[in-house]
C-alpha cells in the first residue's frame, strides 16, 4: 500500500525538528529557588542536592545575577534563621535572611523578579508549617502569622509572595493584610495544589525543615486525589491568588494539565528537590544523560500546561538553551 503521509519527513534533521516543535523551552520559563542563610561569605553545600548550596546574602546576590545574565527572570527565596522557636517568630523579622536578601537583590538587580516563600516550617522548632496547639496544627491562628510574614517580605521589596503552608484561607488572609497596608500591587503566587509527597526529602535537608513529630498529611494533599486539586485551586482563585502552582511537577503532570484547562490564571509547576536529586544521582552513576534527562523533564512539565517552572536546574538549563543545545 502506498504511504501518503510520512511523519518521519519532519523528523529527518535537527532544523526540521526545531521548525515544527510544539513546545519550546526558554530561560524565561524558569524561576530559580535559592536558600539564604545568615552571615557573609557562607556557602553550605547540600549533600542530597549536588550543585545546590545554602548561601549568605552576598553570595546569593552573585548567584541570582549569574542566572539573570542567562535570561532567568525570577528567583524564589527560602530562609534559614539564626534561631528557631515554637511560633517561628524569626520568619517575620525585618532583619531575617529573606528580608535582607530581598533588599539586597532589588538594589543589585532591580528588574529581577523576587518571590518569597511564605511558610513557618523552616522557622519553627517543631518543623511544622503552622502553629501547634495541643499536638494539632491550629489553622486559623496560623493565618495571622503568615500574613505578618508576607507583609514583612512586601515591605522589604518582594514582587510576589508565595504561601506554601497549605492552611485553609491563607491566600485571603495574606491578600487582605497586603491591601490594608498599601501593598495591593504585590502579587500572590499560591502553592494552590501541594501534595504530601515523598519527593520533598532533599529539600528538608536543604531548608532544615523536617517535622520533629508526625507528618504533614493533615494539611498537604493526598497524592491519590485529583478532583480535590480543582477545589483547592478554585478556593485560592476566589481568595485573590494571581498565579497558581502545582507541586511536585513530574509525578503530577495530569494535575498540571487539568488546572491549565480549567483556569485562566498563569500556572506554575515546581520541579522539586526529589525530582532534581533523582536525575543528579542517576547521572552520577552513569545511568542517565543528565543534560538530556533535565531538558526532557522540563519540556514535559511545560508541555503539560505550566507557564513557568520552578527548578533547581534553572541556571544550568538556561545556559544550555542560550547556547542553542
Amino acid at each position: 500500500m502506498e504511504v501518503l503521509y510520512r511523519p518521519r519527513r519532519l523528523r529527518r534533521t535537527a532544523a526540521l525538528r526545531r521548525l515544527v516543535r510544539e513546545t519550546v523551552l526558554t530561560p524565561a520559563d524558569f524561576i530559580y529557588p535559592l536558600f539564604v542563610v545568615p552571615g557573609k561569605g557562607v556557602r553550605q553545600e547540600v549533600a542530597a542536592m549536588p550543585g545546590v548550596a545554602r548561601l549568605s546574602v552576598d553570595l546569593l546576590v552573585e548567584e541570582a545575577r549569574a542566572a539573570w545574565d542567562l535570561g532567568v527572570p525570577a528567583v524564589l527565596l527560602f530562609g534559614l534563621p539564626e534561631r528557631k522557636d515554637d511560633t517561628g517568630s524569626e520568619a517575620a523579622s525585618p532583619r531575617g535572611p529573606v528580608q535582607q536578601a530581598v533588599r539586597a537583590l532589588k538594589k543589585a538587580q532591580p528588574d529581577l523578579l523576587v518571590i518569597t516563600d511564605v511558610c513557618l516550617c523552616g522557622y519553627t522548632s517543631h518543623g511544622h508549617c503552622g502553629l501547634v496547639r495541643q499536638g494539632e496544627i491550629d489553622n486559623d491562628a496560623t493565618l495571622e502569622v503568615l500574613a505578618e510574614v508576607a507583609l514583612s517580605h512586601a515591605q522589604a521589596g518582594a514582587d510576589l509572595v508565595a504561601p506554601s503552608d497549605m492552611m485553609d484561607g491563607r491566600v485571603g488572609a495574606i491578600r487582605e493584610a497586603l491591601d490594608e497596608r498599601g501593598f495591593e500591587m504585590v502579587g500572590i503566587l499560591s502553592y494552590a495544589v501541594k501534595y504530601a509527597s515523598a519527593f520533598y526529602g532533599p529539600f528538608r535537608e536543604a531548608a532544615e525543615s523536617a517535622p520533629r513529630f508526625g507528618d504533614r498529611r493533615g494539611y498537604q494533599m493526598d497524592p491519590a486525589n485529583a478532583k480535590e486539586a480543582l477545589r483547592e485551586a478554585t478556593l485560592d482563585v476566589e481568595e485573590g491568588a494571581d498565579i497558581l502552582m502545582v507541586k511536585p511537577a513530574l509525578p503530577y503532570l495530569d494535575i498540571i494539565a487539568s488546572l491549565a484547562g480549567e483556569f485562566d490564571l498563569p500556572l506554575a509547576a515546581y520541579q522539586v528537590s526529589g525530582e532534581y536529586a533523582m536525575i543528579k544521582a542517576a547521572a552520577l552513576k552513569g545511568w542517565l544523560d543528565e543534560t538530556a534527562a533535565m531538558l526532557e523533564s522540563l519540556t514535559a512539565i511545560k508541555r503539560a500546561g505550566a507557564d513557568m517552572i520552578l527548578t533547581y536546574f534553572a541556571k544550568d538549563a538556561a545556559r544550555l538553551l542560550v547556547r542553542g543545545k
